[in-house]
């Protein structure tokens, strides 16, 4: 088996030599292809685009994955690519995912493939960049494709590669993300037995890997909050309803929902306000306030908790100062957990500690982010980790977040992420053929 793998590798001119086996094999054909991971990358994150909008980029990644011979699908979830490599063996079905979308967020960073693109979000022209690392995501994901094209005659099953669009939302009113594409059948003909997704950590090393079973990322859910109050004159507060002022009580009230109603002990959430929208001019009491924010829970009981304790204490804040309020949650979006299928984590976890170095992968807390990966592991058993994209010697503290303008990844991080997807990949398939 390693001898043949290793021939078909070589005759695709993915290695320059002959290599002991397998794993040493997917080690110097990650190696080889990592400048060509890295130009993509760089294509990408200079040509960003935001969520159910990601025209151009499915047509490149389309074109490379039509270019390997593989069975390429577009316009799946509106602009979701998906392409099939069937091995020269029949067994199981392996889905691997990466996430397409960028934000309305202005570059900062002095970078010389830096991103000046404009888009449009709710009516608004606004600056659009990869500050969460999806480029890289996706150049990871094209790399494992080209990988595993050149063996697989001898892989016994099937590798369905999902280019996911919107994973960081759906404009309101659209349909999008994980959701739609489970919806469309991504995980269908052929059906996926399992699946592995990754993120890239700015704040991580270069080098590591990180992990823990169940939950790993919070469920999330958006509110909108809409006060309705009464018009008055600046110089006359005591005419109006004041909706700017009861949405400050309603912020002051929710905050008290996790600091005063949760129990921090066990695990965390949150509920943060994000948006704030009242007036036209500095001498009116406007009739109308509108506030968006969002909540992160780790469990289904916090958020059916939270959930009702927003709609409650907005609503009653709102009409103890004689305003409408109206509460939508969840509004446009709504997450669940991200969940580590308890078994195939402890399966894979010597794959893991192989490919990055026992001492490089950390079993680490639940983190209150959230990521759309959820909905396929939902349906089927999924793996989700994060792997280093911070200059090792920077300390984490100096690392600029995701969703920032400075957000900045180390491209050599990468290379970790193509032999783990590459070898979760081959190592399953070879463990669970019949």
């Amino acid at each position: 088996m390693k001898k043949t793998i290793m021939s078909i590798l070589l005759s695709a001119s993915l290695l320059p030599a002959v290599y002991a086996d397998t794993k040493q094999e997917v080690v110097e054909a990650a190696d080889s292809l990592e400048q060509k991971v890295i130009d993509w990358r760089r294509h990408l994150h200079q040509n960003p685009e935001l969520s159910n909008r990601e025209f151009e980029t499915s047509k490149y990644i389309a074109r490379h994955l039509e270019a390997l011979g593989l069975e390429v699908t577009t316009g799946v979830a509106h602009t979701g690519v998906v392409a099939v490599l069937k091995g020269g063996k029949p067994g199981p079905v392996v889905a691997l995912r990466a996430d397409m979308d960028a934000l309305p967020v202005k570059e900062r960073a002095e970078l010389p493939f830096a991103s000046k693109a404009i888009g449009e979000y709710l009516g608004k022209e606004v600056p659009v960049m990869h500050a969460c690392g999806h480029d890289t995501h996706m150049a990871i994901l094209m790399g494992v494709a080209e990988l595993l094209t050149g063996i697989k005659d001898q892989l016994p099953g099937t590798v369905k590669f999902i280019f996911q669009p919107a994973e960081e939302g759906a404009p309101p009113g659209e349909e999008g993300g994980a959701e739609l594409m489970v919806k469309e059948g991504v995980l269908k003909n052929p059906d996926v037995d399992v699946i592995f997704g990754l993120h890239i950590s700015a704040g991580t090393d270069v080098g590591t890997i990180n992990i823990r079973k169940r939950g790993i990322m919070a469920g999330s859910d958006d509110f909108k909050i809409t006060i309705k109050g009464k018009q008055a004159h600046g110089s006359t507060p005591w005419d109006s309803i004041d909706p700017i002022v009861t949405a400050t009580q309603i912020i002051n009230g929710l905050q008290t929902i996790v600091s005063r109603h949760m129990p921090l002990t066990r695990q965390a959430s949150v509920v943060t306000v994000g948006t704030i929208d009242a007036g036209v001019r500095s001498n009116i009491i406007p009739e109308t306030a509108e506030m968006t924010g969002t909540i992160r829970t780790l469990s289904t009981q916090d958020r059916e908790r939270i959930l009702e304790l927003v709609r409650k204490k907005a609503t009653l804040i709102g009409e103890s100062m004689g305003a409408e309020v109206e509460v939508k949650v969840p509004y446009s979006s709504s997450y669940p957990v991200t969940y580590n299928n308890p078994e195939l984590t402890d399966q894979m976890m010597p794959t893991f500690k192989e490919v990055a170095g026992a001492n490089h992968v950390n079993i680490i807390p639940p983190i209150t982010g959230a990521e759309d990966f959820s909905f396929y592991a939902r349906e089927v058993p999924g793996v989700f980790f994060f792997i280093g994209g911070k200059p090792k010697g920077l300390p984490a503290s100096e690392a600029a977040p995701h969703h920032t303008p400075d957000f900045y990844i180390d491209e050599s991080g990468m290379k970790l992420g193509v032999k783990a997807l590459s070898r979760l990949t081959i190592d399953y398939l070879e463990a669970n053929v019949e």
